[in-house]
């Protein structure tokens, strides 16, 4: 069986920049290649027009185009025609394809498409409570409604897009993965009072909220060290960076004690998990994060925000800590507990790695995944 991606990213030296999805479909990919399935990967909005192979997968480079007029139907088009090409010709079975700005509306493919809810501008902008584009809500209703099933990463993003598109056929979920064999323990020394943040440094992520709580842990602990790791984005509220506000609203002192790394290669980000003592993830807007299970398999005591889809992956002071972002005092608290309490850290983290391994590691999420897309082959055959 032939399974394919319709995708804006994944993680290969060749391509642009990628993040959570593509790392996701690269992990769910390559347990399904051991499982006999063949793997194709389209990857739009590159720099050139490519075939190559990645291992056993064959990826697909489609360089971004440029239209005079209406580039948001041609553009859709054009890659309609492309993957019908090759679904034709080398008998893809299934295609699945992101939420995101509704990239296969107007498409009329030539395979059942599995539209995967990774969170669509519409969910964010309902969870951020801001206004969105007319027309970014109207592309990502046409996917919706093109989509012959819908697979989500969590229960609370299956929901609130129902709710938001008003679908009535069933969500089904199955969660994001991680290869644990990329994410082994480490053997590099902890640092103690390391407090890291790991992911874009935007409003969303809860990262104005971070430099409240870390004024606070400066004060009751001024040894300790946040470090950020991640790429500055202009605000969303301001139009100005978000690395800026953060360093108006950081004390002096909290100021002196952060670090900030920029963007890193994914190994150097499992560098900076290693030498944590502990992981904050304040999120407001997700739909399932990578990055929180990838602390979790590291064996990282975390604590995250409270909302949604966090009960799906954190099981509160047991895995790790789930706190309303906006309660600076009870986050900055829960935090500095972990400092102090080393056994406490060290079960937590135990406990945390054993839940990824149990219930989001690749192999368990293929087997998944597998029945779900052979079910879709014979249903459409």
């Amino acid at each position: 069986m032939h399974l394919a991606f319709l995708t804006s990213e994944y993680p290969h030296q060749r391509t642009t920049l990628s993040a959570g999805i593509g790392t996701s479909i690269k992990n769910i990919a390559a347990e399904l290649l051991k499982k006999g399935w063949t793997i194709s990967i389209f990857v739009y909005n590159q720099r050139e027009d490519d075939i190559f192979k990645d291992s056993e997968i064959e990826i697909h480079l489609i360089k971004q185009r440029k239209y005079k007029i209406a580039g948001w139907y041609y553009h859709r088009k054009y890659l309609q025609n492309y993957l019908n090409k090759f679904i034709k010709a080398n008998d893809i079975d299934v295609l699945e394809v992101p939420d995101w700005t509704g990239i296969s509306a107007f498409m009329k493919l030539k395979c059942p498409i599995v539209l995967r809810l990774h969170g669509s501008d519409t969910y964010f902008c309902s969870l951020e409570n801001r206004k969105q584009k007319r027309k970014n809500y109207l592309f990502e209703y046409m996917a919706v409604k093109n989509a012959n099933t819908i697979l989500s990463v969590s229960h609370f993003t299956a929901n609130k897009t129902k709710e938001l598109f008003n679908i009535k056929k069933p969500i089904n979920v199955i969660p994001n993965s991680l290869n644990l064999d990329n994410f082994k323990l480490s053997k590099s020394s902890l640092d103690h009072n390391r407090l890291l943040y790991f992911g874009s440094i935007i409003r969303k992520k809860g990262v104005i909220e971070l430099a409240h709580i870390f004024n606070i842990i400066n004060q009751n602990n001024p040894d300790c060290i946040l470090v950020i790791a991640g790429k500055d984005s202009k605000d969303i509220l301001t139009g100005r960076s978000t690395k800026d506000l953060m360093r108006e609203i950081l004390s002096e002192g909290a100021n002196e004690k952060t670090k900030w790394l920029g963007q890193l290669p994914y190994e150097n980000v499992k560098t900076e998990i290693s030498k944590a003592t502990v992981i904050s993830l304040p999120s407001f807007a997700e739909a399932f994060p990578m990055t929180w299970i990838e602390s979790m398999a590291m064996e990282k005591a975390i604590v995250t925000s409270n909302i949604g889809w966090a009960k799906e992956i954190i099981d509160d002071g047991i895995t790790g800590f789930t706190v309303n972002p906006k309660n600076h005092k009870d986050f900055s608290e829960k935090i500095e507990l972990l400092f102090k309490n080393d056994k406490l850290r060290y079960q937590m983290g135990k406990m945390a790695r054993r839940k990824v391994i149990e219930h989001f590691s690749s192999k368990i999420i293929a087997n998944k995944y597998d029945n779900f897309l052979s079910q879709i082959i014979h249903e459409h055959k």
